[in-house]
């Protein structure tokens, strides 16, 4: 096999498409197959910066670790990071290109990503066995058809056999199916190969007549039904979810260690970024993670994070309009742990001189670390190495915002001040011995009897979870018939299924 692709589409975002290239990439370097992830195009808050410096989203890298390769700008060459509802920022392989709105972008420049992406997409058969690609929302979209670069323009000018994801849980997924295929031009429909069930709770014999029905009214067989997996903790793509308030972030299950749990609240604020970063607290026995958004659901909160945000002015505004801001301040003069993470961290410092990313200009801070930033118009994308508590740490920046540190004691790029800290390195929990460390400290600041778990490795539990998502395809997909597509393509002669694309 060589060159071999598959482009892994959903019937609506969050159907699964992520996880699903995942466990494909996973199964396959399995099955000793040189693999690669690839998305055209990503809208995420959620992203990474590769070892050569390039942003990419979050998700490709993780389905880079699944298929046990290093992550490159060539996965994701273009992705578009939300300022608002109404304009992105541009990253062009790895580097962004500038601010569009969503008219603009559709309007014009996205047809002339085509070929940048496609080249991308060559590049990685042509050094790979196969390559698992990963479409945008639905291959559906009939209105963004004509400049899609991502579904089924890309499958069509690769010649790409897709399968269909679709969420049961959320209900409806024949319709969805059904409708997917039906809507797209028959040049379209004639690489859409099968569909796979997602997140199934159940006798699966209750599914079969549904299916078979399916199978007759499209003449597509559905190549697969995986159960709903509790507690994947697999990164999301999307930041910008309708509300974060009072979700938990899942952990693994496991008493504490010590005689107290910690207790985390995450301020949920706008455009938030890289929220993956608190997943490897959430991996600790015996802390509680949890997303929040009003000053009450601080009152027991052991240590309270600000994360990063595409929109620290912005974030900064919430805080203060939400009774958040207040709440912090009183926490940190009691003495009570705060972390800042990339923007938390700016709006956790004294001033900011924005004319790039808000253009609001100066703007106080909080004040509660004396540190002052000032937003440059090229972006800091890094991937650094140090030492902090006294235990080797590694991350990742992305920000535009330069901080001048002006005292307190030295915490990673930042500072501390008592009780508060402040850091632009995303990623920092992930190493095992800093992130014990630094829960010693937050649990003798809070004065509880939390003592970290000796020998939890973030990095084993990743692969565990990416060894789950790769069993899930094994056990419970029709593995023959996604190889024949990958090396083969989709069979001729599948049928139309009417009215087609308007």
């Amino acid at each position: 096999m060589r060159g071999g692709g598959l482009l892994v589409a959903g019937t609506t975002s969050d159907a699964g498409k992520s996880v699903v290239t995942a466990g494909i990439c996973r199964w396959l370097v399995r099955q000793g197959v040189k693999v690669a992830p690839f998305k055209g195009q990503n809208m995420s808050l959620n992203s990474f910066v590769t070892r050569e410096g390039a942003e990419i989203g979050r998700a490709q890298a993780m389905q880079a670790q699944a298929a046990r390769v290093e992550p490159t700008a060539l996965m994701n060459p273009v992705l578009l990071k939300p300022g608002g509802d109404r304009s992105s920022q541009v990253v062009l392989m790895g580097k962004p290109v500038g601010e569009m709105s969503a008219r603009g972008y559709h309007g014009g420049r996205q047809r002339t990503l085509f070929e940048p992406v496609l080249a991308c997409l060559e590049e990685l058969r042509a050094t790979h066995d196969a390559v698992i690609c990963e479409g945008a929302g639905s291959p559906a979209e009939i209105n963004l058809r004509r400049t899609d670069i991502v579904n089924m323009g890309i499958a069509r000018a690769a010649r790409l056999p897709v399968v269909v994801v679709g969420d049961i849980d959320r209900g409806g997924v024949f319709a969805q199916f059904f409708g997917t295929t039906a809507l797209l031009a028959p040049e379209d429909q004639e690489l859409i190969a099968g569909y796979l069930v997602n997140k199934f709770r159940g006798d699966v014999t209750l599914l079969e007549p549904g299916l078979d029905m399916l199978h007759g009214l499209t003449g597509r067989p559905t190549l697969g039904v995986l159960p709903y997996a509790h507690g994947l903790g697999i990164d999301e793509e999307d930041g910008l979810r309708v509300s974060l308030r009072g979700t938990v972030r899942e952990s693994v299950v496991a008493p504490p260690v010590g005689a107290d749990v910690l207790r985390v609240a995450v301020c949920a604020v706008p455009l938030m970024s890289n929220f993956t970063d608190v997943d490897a607290l959430a991996a600790e026995p015996g802390v509680i993670v949890r997303f929040v958004d009003r000053p009450e659901e601080l009152a027991d909160a052991d240590l309270v994070v600000v994360p990063g945000t595409r929109g620290t002015v912005k974030a900064l505004a919430w805080l203060r309009e939400r009774g958040l801001a207040d709440a912090i301040l009183r926490r940190a003069a009691e003495g009570r742990p705060v972390l800042g993470i990339c923007g938390g961290f700016q709006a956790l410092g004294e001033h900011i001189e924005d004319e790039v990313e808000s253009k609001a200009g100066a703007v106080d801070g909080l004040g509660l670390l004396p540190v002052r930033v000032r937003f440059a118009r090229e972006k800091t994308l890094a991937r650094p190495v140090g030492e902090a508590l006294g235990e080797p740490v590694e991350g990742y920046e992305i920000h535009h915002g330069v901080a001048d540190v002006r005292g307190g004691e030295a915490f990673l790029d930042g500072c501390r001040v008592g009780s508060v800290w402040g850091t632009h390195w995303h990623g920092s929990l992930e190493s095992d011995g800093f992130r014990r460390a630094f829960l010693r400290e937050v649990a003798a600041a809070a004065g509880r009897a939390f003592v970290p778990a000796p020998d939890t490795s973030f990095g084993a539990l990743r692969e565990e979870q990416l060894d789950r998502l790769g069993d899930l395809i094994e056990e419970h997909a029709d593995t023959d018939a996604l190889l024949r597509l990958i090396e083969k393509g989709a069979p001729e002669g599948l049928p139309f299924v009417p009215p087609g694309a308007p």
